[in-house]
């Protein structure tokens, strides 16, 4: 990925960061994106270290404001030939307590701050003919659960609104794909994992914890949750030169929870 610039939102920890990493290990240059400056410049020193020029951006997406501030400080660094629209949130709450308000800003945070990003940096892309936007979706966009509902609606819009970009983008030389990934192992997983165990019978240790809740809760085929290395990977791959045939599809990285064809 020589000569190619990515701009990762969401990249100051988890998924997105292991994103950032990897691309910068397959030589592409990366714009480092989150909402807290000291977090997001250590990550981005951290990926300094593959030898690359690593830019930083800070700001809410989830606003017009603070998407501003971030294409700013990303356009001032150059153009960007792959966007990896990361960033998101939930909220772990059952129908009840996913009130109307909740669903909005799940719509907002998870699916417009995408939009804004695109509407930013695809018109460029089309006009050099060459490009990459990857959404990160998850497998509850095809397998809702009970739980969070306005989350898993919130996914299901953001692999939509990838296809129909790519029906937009025929013959221009730029793709849109989905990655979509299972249970990951991030740090807010592993902590709700570490909370809910004792009330589960998952044991004590989180190895034992993650055995179980992956045969009980969102199960695989694996046995095991993924890791970010391993969603990193399909979008590195995604991103590079040997993924110019691949556009408006979803490649699933879940150890096989989504049972579909």
């Amino acid at each position: 990925m020589t000569g190619r610039r990515a701009l990762v939102t969401g990249s100051s920890s988890g998924i997105g960061a292991a994103v950032a990493d990897l691309l910068a290990a397959e030589g592409a240059d990366v714009v480092v994106h989150g909402r807290d400056r000291e977090r997001t410049e250590a990550m981005a020193e951290k990926v300094r270290a593959h030898g690359r020029r690593v830019d930083v951006a800070i700001g809410d997406l989830s606003t017009d404001a603070g998407a501003a501030d971030v294409a700013r400080a990303v356009v001032a660094g150059g153009d960007v030939d792959i966007l990896v629209n990361n960033a998101g949130s939930t909220d772990l709450v059952p129908w009840d307590v996913a009130t109307p308000d909740l669903w909005a800003k799940s719509y907002e945070v998870n699916v417009i701050s995408a939009v804004r990003m695109i509407r930013e940096f695809v018109p460029a892309m089309r006009r050099r003919g060459w490009g990459r936007v990857i959404q990160i979706g998850g497998g509850l966009s095809m397998q809702p659960m009970a739980m969070q509902p306005q989350y898993c609606a919130a996914l299901a819009a953001r692999h939509n609104l990838a296809v129909s970009l790519a029906r937009d983008l025929k013959g221009t030389g730029v793709t849109s794909n989905v990655v979509s990934p299972g249970a990951i192992m991030v740090e807010y997983v592993r902590d709700w994992l570490l909370e809910v165990a004792p009330t589960r019978g998952w044991g004590d240790e989180l190895p034992e914890i993650e055995s179980k809740a992956a045969e009980e809760w969102i199960p695989n085929d694996i046995g095991r949750y993924g890791t970010p290395e391993e969603v990193a990977g399909a979008v590195a791959y995604l991103a590079g030169p040997l993924a110019d045939y691949i556009s408006g599809t979803v490649v699933r990285v879940d150890g096989g929870h989504v049972i579909s064809l």
